[in-house]
Order: C-alpha cells, then structure tokens, then sequence
C-alpha cells in the first residue's frame, strides 16, 4: 500500500508505555495513518491477513525484520502478522492521547470539586466545631464557679458543723456541772434542815431543863 494515500503522520519516540501488556511484551501502535494492511510475510508482496488496521490501535511486537522494514506483531484478539515498521510508534497517537487527556482532566476536575466540596464540609465542620468548643469552654467555666462555690459552702458547713459538736459538747458539760451543783445544793439544804431541826431540838430540851430546875428550887417564905 503506497503512503501517499495515507495521512501524514506524527511520529513520536518515546518511551514504551508496558501499563496495556504484561512486562515481558514490547507495545507498539498504529501512527496517525488512515489503516494499514497486516501481510502474512515481511514485504508488501505477502497476502494480505486484514485489509487495515486503524489508527491508535494496540499491537504486541513479537520480532523485527531489519532488512525489509517489517514488524512481525500480534492484535489483542491474536491475530498475527506483519506491517512496515515506520507505522509504529511507542506510545498511543495524538488523537487518543487527547482523548486520554481530556480523560484526565475531567476526573482531575471531578477530583477537584470533590476535594471542594470536602474543604467546605470541613470548613464548615470546623465552624461548629469552634462553636461547639466555645460552648464546653463556657460551661467548664460556669461548672469550675458553681464546684468553688459548693467547696465554700461545704467548708462552711463542716466548720459550724464542727463548731456545733464543740458547743454541744460544752453545753453537755456544764449540764453536767449543773446537776452537781443541783445535787451538792439538795444536800447542803439537807444539812441546813437537820442542822435547824438539831438546833431547834436543843432549844426545846434546853427549856425543859431550865423549867425543871427552876420548878425543883425551893420557894422562900415571906418571912425570909
């Protein structure tokens, strides 16, 4: 097939993109020619296998002929066969290199607004977060006066609690004190009346004495 009737084609060499094959097999395309026709032998006079393989389409090389130009190479259904060399390129043409790339930028753009919407929702988060901080931070406050204030009062409370004990244990003791002297009083007026009663006892018996003696003095006559 003359290459007159073909497109002009963009021949790029670089290197050989092995993420479409395994490892082991060199990748080769089709340029940017309109098809090219897979020969049964390397020249242009072997039967023809496929009529034209398009453009950008994805070969596995398995041998190189250097005297006739020829590349001996294997379609992804598997067919084999062969083609001139100056067809093949290393990496995927311009047009589905763009394809690829257009590719990319709508995942990169889909990526993007995916990473801004995240920003926002964490931005937003954050926000609430903040509010939500601030609000603990008011509580802890309120919290931290309302625990110094119970700790007042409890203080408060244990020292007249304590000041109660001290003074009931006062009020038992000179209750105690009282009663003693209730009781040393009782017996001291016990002793006051026995001492009356002895008293008075010794002024009667003393009387009687007297009115005895005085009835057993003899009386004097008139005359003496």
């Amino acid at each position: 097939m003359k290459t007159t009737g073909l497109s002009t084609a963009l021949v790029l060499f670089l290197c050989a993109i092995g993420c479409f094959e395994p490892a082991y097999a060199e990748t080769a395309y089709i340029s940017d020619s309109l098809s090219v026709p897979l020969r049964s032998g390397p020249s242009n006079a072997n039967r023809i296998l496929h009529r034209g393989l398009l453009s950008g389409t994805q070969l596995e090389i398995i041998s190189r002929d250097a005297d006739s130009g020829f590349t001996q190479i294997r379609t992804t259904n598997g067919t084999e066969g062969w083609l001139p060399e100056q067809y093949l390129v290393n990496e995927p043409i311009a047009r589905d290199r763009l394809v690829l790339a257009n590719r990319k930028i709508e995942d990169l753009s889909n990526d993007l607004e995916a990473l801004r919407t995240e920003l926002g929702t964490i931005s937003r988060d954050k926000g609430q977060a903040d509010q939500s901080n601030t609000r603990l931070n008011g509580r802890v406050a309120t919290l931290e006066g309302e625990l110094a204030e119970i700790k007042r009062i409890s203080a408060g409370a244990i020292e007249q609690n304590e000041t109660n004990q001290r003074l009931n244990e006062l009020n038992e003791r000179l209750r105690g004190e009282v009663d003693d002297m209730v009781t040393a009083v009782s017996a001291l007026e016990d002793n006051v009346e026995e001492r009356w009663l002895m008293i008075g006892g010794g002024l009667m018996l003393v009387g009687l004495i007297l009115g005895v003696v005085i009835k057993s003095r003899p009386r004097r006559s008139a005359w003496n």
